[in-house]
């Protein structure tokens, strides 16, 4: 069945943020997102609230375009019905949209562009259409059709890709190096509490390590598409690797003393990313990466490089 989401900026659709904030009206459109269309003697009875209650907040409620209404013929006269629009309701502030600074360069890597991989089962692919290749076979991820992936799992092992160094190109040196992507734990079914230790190494060196909670399937990811099961991975946490010249940070939690040294980025043409649940990992609970078309943030995985000048 399609779902609809209404994702709302709360700077901007102050409207929408009204008409949620009422129980009355929370109540009604839960009663119609629960039973479907129902007039306004209907749902006054449901709720035991008076009509006149009931006329008011459901004009509220349409002004703000959480519900539409259409007139029908009733045996005297005609009646209104009301429509819930929207199954779930996501109060998300706009990421900043300000341009990247002139020293700063940022590169996209699609899911399905890894250059190496060893993965162990359960594991898999998917793009918005449908599964990729073969479920639990590690020789699927080798399909030409990987190019279209938009979510990948797999219990243990690695995917590695390989980004271009655009600041040795243009013979700048970097100051910070960043990797932001969407990620969870992987089990069959989907578990909260599932820890998962997912490692990140840069050009063979380990830069750190970060622990995923679990696997998120207590309700539909913002862009994952409707086919996908609902008992399946829906979503992961946006995290962000970055390694200065003090060492690695995840979210601005300095988790290792690996540096801009250490990686020594000015002596390689490119930067190998590698994602991996090592084999001796104390919770080696899988992983699932979410790129475009999958998960809450619609993204590749991106590297961020910013650099001296």
């Amino acid at each position: 069945m399609s779902r609809n989401f209404l994702v709302v900026d709360p700077e901007e659709d102050i409207e929408v943020l009204k008409g949620l904030a009422s129980p009355i009206r929370v109540r009604i459109l839960k009663l119609l997102h629960v039973e479907g269309p129902l007039n306004g003697n209907d749902i006054a009875d449901r709720l035991d609230l008076p009509q006149s209650t009931v006329s008011t907040n459901i004009q509220i409620l349409e002004t703000a375009g959480l519900i539409r209404t259409e007139t029908q013929k009733a045996r005297k006269g005609n009646q209104k019905i009301c429509h819930s629009t929207f199954d779930e309701v996501l109060v998300m502030f706009k990421d900043d949209i300000t341009p990247l600074r002139s020293n700063s360069i940022e590169v996209a890597m699609p899911l399905g562009l890894y250059t190496s991989c060893e993965v162990s089962a359960p594991c898999g692919l998917c793009s918005t259409e449908g599964i990729i290749g073969l479920l639990d076979v590690p020789e699927t991820y080798l399909e030409p059709d990987r190019m279209k992936a938009g979510l990948i799992w797999f219990t243990r092992g690695f995917l590695e890709y390989q980004f271009p160094n655009n600041a040795k190109l243009a013979q700048n040196t970097i100051e910070v190096l960043e990797f932001a992507l969407e990620l969870s734990s992987e089990v069959p079914g989907t578990s909260a509490d599932w820890p998962s230790d997912i490692t990140l190494s840069v050009n063979g060196t380990e830069i750190g390590t970060w622990t995923s909670p679990g696997d998120f399937g207590d309700k539909r990811g913002v862009y994952t598409p409707d086919w996908w099961k609902l008992k399946g991975s829906q979503y992961g946490k946006l995290k962000s690797w970055r390694v200065t010249g003090e060492g690695t940070y995840v979210d601005g939690v300095k988790i290792s003393p690996v540096s801009l040294v250490d990686l020594d980025l000015s002596n390689h043409h490119s930067i190998r990313l590698r994602i991996a649940v090592k084999p001796d990992a104390k919770h080696p609970g899988g992983i699932n990466i979410f790129g475009r078309g999958f998960g809450n943030y619609d993204q590749d995985i991106i590297m961020r490089l910013q650099t001296a000048r």
